[in-house]
């Protein structure tokens, strides 16, 4: 809401009488992105200095509170810094755009367009005009623009512009990637016939015997299977500690070759969320049970079994922030434990483990760990030149690639490593998504 006692009135810490007038425009500012607070009417509107046209650029009005304690815009009953004036044309009313500095401008722009019930081909032209008109600094400005409250400044969509040309961002096919992927389809009745399989094999042999569960365990991995399939209940469903205990013991005790039904178990369970809260407490500390899992299942006789659900597991964890900063410290060992898997004849195995870097290209961008990303960028090249990968293996490394390439710190390390001629072997592939990452890439490269 906006205070109306104009008297008392503050903008950024200042009464609004106090403000210069419109007239304080017409000095040149000092330094590209200087900031200017003008009066004008009962509003207090932000400026910034374009150094490169040489003029001040409005950002957008700044509203106080009676104690000056805020100075942001307001929306809806929500403080903003910025609330945005667009023009759609066509006889429509002004539209409010409110954003945040700290909002992905993509995220703002299609939630904005959703909510507004507006074609989502406006998104790339509203972006750009959050940018501008926010002042950061990647977007270089577009003269076409108009004022939002003179129509001088007021944004319209789909207008044109000699200068579109030089100013418009790249259009990218499928880069960056947002969000992570999992592995959430699972044949719970293979891993319950596998499971009592292998524990009747236990119990059969004098020397196993010991390590073979109860039949209350057997009767228990039940029970938590059927929680797991009904998935429509995650938020009302919850596991005992002792269900935690038992996959733990399987995992310790059983011998490697009948781990996998237990660990594609496992896999499942960190998509639960009481499931994935009662996990993490076995990973914080000197006993890690997913740390202790990796060096069992890549030991020298390493089954392609073990090493497929292992990695699944890794990649589900994505899913839930709670294991973010594990799969952040981790990262180093969990990508050299599994690194030869790039080159598996195994096609899900690749699969899964080129799904590994892509959720790692993304969660080490959001954490802007340079030596995280080059890492993983080292690892996706080697994906990315295997002749043999599969297709969706392939396209999975380049999209890690291109995204580390685009929003990451890596772009000169990947040209470095020569990612050009990888760009223009993708360009002359035959599966077409191939092509396209190859040619977001490529567009990556040829950006100053």
């Amino acid at each position: 809401m906006e205070w109306l006692a104009s008297g008392q009135k503050k903008v950024g810490g200042m009464k609004l009488d106090e403000l210069p007038g419109l007239d304080a425009l017409t000095l040149p500012g000092t330094s590209d992105g200087q900031t200017k607070v003008v009066r004008e009417g009962d509003n207090g509107v932000a400026y910034v200095w374009n150094m490169k046209d040489q003029r001040w650029d409005k950002i957008g009005e700044v509203v106080d509170g009676p104690d000056g304690v805020a100075d942001r815009s307001h929306h809806g009953g929500v403080q903003y810094d910025f609330v945005f004036d667009v023009d759609i044309g066509d006889g429509e009313p002004i539209r409010k755009l409110p954003y945040n500095r700290s909002d992905n401008p993509y995220d703002a722009a299609d939630k904005w367009l959703l909510k507004e019930n507006l074609p989502l081909a406006y998104r790339q032209q509203i972006v750009e005009f959050i940018l501008q008109n926010s002042g950061q600094k990647d977007f270089n400005f577009n003269p076409s623009f108009r004022d939002p409250f003179t129509g001088a400044n007021a944004y319209v969509p789909g207008q044109s512009s000699h200068a579109a040309a030089t100013t418009a961002k790249p259009l990218y096919k499928h880069i960056p990637k947002r969000g992570v992927l999992v592995f959430d389809v699972a044949q719970y009745d293979g891993i319950l016939k596998k499971m009592t399989e292998f524990n009747n094999t236990l119990r059969a042999d004098p020397v196993h015997t010991d390590k073979s569960l109860t039949e209350v365990e057997v009767s228990r991995v039940g029970a938590m299977v059927k929680i797991l399939k009904d998935t429509s209940h995650y938020h009302a469903t919850s596991f005992a500690d002792m269900d935690i205990s038992l996959i733990l013991k399987v995992l310790q005790a059983w011998p490697p070759a009948m781990m996998f039904p237990a660990t594609d178990l496992v896999r499942m369970l960190v998509l639960h969320p009481h499931g994935a809260s009662l996990l993490i407490k076995h990973v914080e500390g000197n006993n890690d049970l997913l740390l202790d899992l990796i060096k069992k299942v890549t030991e020298d006789s390493a089954l392609p079994a073990n090493l497929l659900t292992t990695v699944r597991v890794l990649v589900n964890l994505f899913k839930n922030p709670s294991f973010h900063y594990w799969l952040q410290r981790h990262h180093s060992q969990i990508l050299d434990a599994f690194s030869n898997c790039y080159s598996s004849p195994n096609k899900n195995l690749q699969l899964a483990y080129s799904t590994l870097l892509l959720n790692y290209a993304v969660l080490l961008i959001e954490k802007r760990d340079q030596e995280g990303q080059a890492q993983v960028l080292s690892a996706a090249l080697q994906i990315a030149e295997e002749e043999a990968a599969d297709v969706d293996s392939k396209f999975r490394s380049l999209v890690a690639i291109g995204s580390l390439m685009l929003e990451g710190l890596v772009k000169k390390v990947a040209i470095d490593f020569e990612v050009e001629s990888i760009a223009k072997s993708a360009k002359a592939s035959k599966e077409a998504k191939i092509v396209e990452v190859g040619a977001d890439i490529d567009l990556v490269i040829r950006q100053p």
